[in-house]
């Protein structure tokens, strides 16, 4: 091993030191001989001096090395052969020190190739900034929905929209914001969302850039089919036994001969009339719920206990008499939780929510509701609603937020889909678990 080769040659040119030392002093101290102990001395400088030149000629082999690992030289190569042992074995091992690194800086680049080559593959345009807002890597998917090709730093976004400049600049890890784009190629809608990268160097963040314009479209027109099917089946529900009594009341009087009714076509008429006057009432009252959704004002927002406001719509709930079979509870934790929302629209969603829940254990002898409210994954309130009924099957969950779809004989259809759109107001969201047979949870991600 070099270092045994090495130590071995140092011990040796140090004992040689010492004798040469030791007879210099002796010869000058004892007064032997003068010459003979001056050239002791020469000899033993001698050898201090060839010491230190053959540990710097190590020192100067091993800096050379580093320097060009630092520099990146993988060229390097120390001659294995120069007539000393020791540094033979010295530059072979630095040789196959080089060899080592050239191979793992060889797989290191290769693995680097791999990862650009699918960042550069993938749809999903990525970019990679630092604290300083630099942008260090941009693939060809960002650069292509962004329509800049090359891009150094986020104020060059401000360039193609100020909107967009400013989410990006914005935009912090764990967000998500969606920006409406004109471009030459067309309206574009972004998705935004961002991550935290830490390196030994320094923070970064990558943004992914997605359009959605296409999901969007398609996620509207399905929900647009839903709306005009469950509109269509309450209108025809409405308008048919009115077209069917208006035909028969016309049929009454077609007859120009005939100048008077009879008491039972009287009678008929009558009826048939106040069937026309309750389902037009009805269609106008249809009407109203859907004046409802599309005129909801804007949520005056304060900060609110979420304990004090369970506890009113318990005691609300408690009130009635109806309810005295059903147990509820509650749980705050936190116990000073607070949200920050309009009060009377939230109090609006958990009334409602807590409505589904008590007709849902309608005459089940063990119902139980349990209200919730904590601190989710991200650190923001979530409050839920939890019932031991029947639960909801997979295919009802999907359409229980469409506007005025209900499987009540007399409900309206639009609680679940008005709490909804009272969430989104808020910037949160409205969710739904279910295990059938089992439990029913709903859940306000603010």
């Amino acid at each position: 091993m070099p270092g045994r080769s090495f130590l071995k040659n140092s011990i040796v040119r140090l004992c040689l030191m010492a004798a040469a030392a030791f007879v210099s002093g002796w010869l000058f101290l004892g007064r032997h001989n003068f010459w003979a102990g001056s050239f002791a001395l020469i000899v033993t400088i001698a050898l201090i001096a060839e010491l230190v030149h053959f540990i710097n000629q190590a020192n100067r082999k091993i800096a050379y090395f580093f320097d060009a690992i630092r520099n990146d030289d993988s060229t390097l190569y120390f001659p294995e052969i120069t007539g000393n042992k020791s540094l033979n074995e010295l530059n072979s091992s630095l040789n196959k020190m080089n060899e080592l690194i050239k191979g793992i800086k060889f797989k290191l680049q290769e693995q680097e190739q791999y990862y650009k080559t699918i960042l550069e593959h993938v749809s999903v345009g990525i970019l990679t900034i630092n604290d300083k807002g630099s942008i260090l890597q941009a693939n060809s998917a960002a650069k292509k929905l962004l329509n800049y090709e090359h891009l150094s730093h986020v104020s060059q976004l401000e360039r193609v929209d100020a909107k967009l400049f400013s989410a990006v600049k914005h935009l912090e890890p764990g967000e998500h914001k969606l920006i409406g784009l004109s471009t030459l190629n067309g309206f574009l809608q972004l998705s935004l969302k961002a991550t935290r990268f830490i390196t030994s160097e320094e923070n970064l963040r990558l943004v992914t850039v997605q359009d959605i314009k296409n999901e969007l479209e398609a996620k509207e027109l399905e929900s647009w089919v839903k709306l005009i099917s469950v509109l269509t089946h309450e209108i025809m529900n409405t308008i048919a036994p009115i077209t069917s009594l208006s035909e028969t009341l016309l049929g009454y009087f077609r007859d120009s001969e005939k100048l008077l009714l009879n008491e039972k076509e009287t009678a008929n008429t009558s009826k048939g009339l106040e069937v026309i006057n309750e389902r037009a009432k009805g269609l106008m009252n249809f009407v109203e719920s859907y004046r409802k959704l599309t005129r909801l004002p804007l949520p005056n927002k304060k900060n609110i206990g979420a304990g004090l406001l369970i506890e009113k719509i318990i005691t609300l709930f408690n009130s009635d008499p109806a309810n005295r079979n059903i147990e509820i509870t509650f749980d705050i934790n936190p116990a000073g939780l607070e949200i920050i929302a309009d009060e009377e629209q939230i109090s609006q969603v958990l009334i409602n929510l807590s409505k589904n829940s008590l007709e849902a254990l309608n005459g089940q002898a063990t119902g139980k509701i349990v209200f919730k409210a904590s601190l989710g994954e991200n650190g923001r309130p979530v409050v839920s609603v939890a019932d031991n009924g029947p639960g909801i099957t997979p295919d009802l969950a999907e359409k229980i937020f469409i506007p005025f779809f209900t499987t009540k004989e007399s409900g309206s259809g639009i609680g679940l889909s008005l709490s909804r759109q009272i969430m989104q107001m808020h910037g949160g969201s409205l969710k739904v678990t279910s295990i059938p047979e089992k439990s029913t949870t709903f859940i306000m991600y603010f």
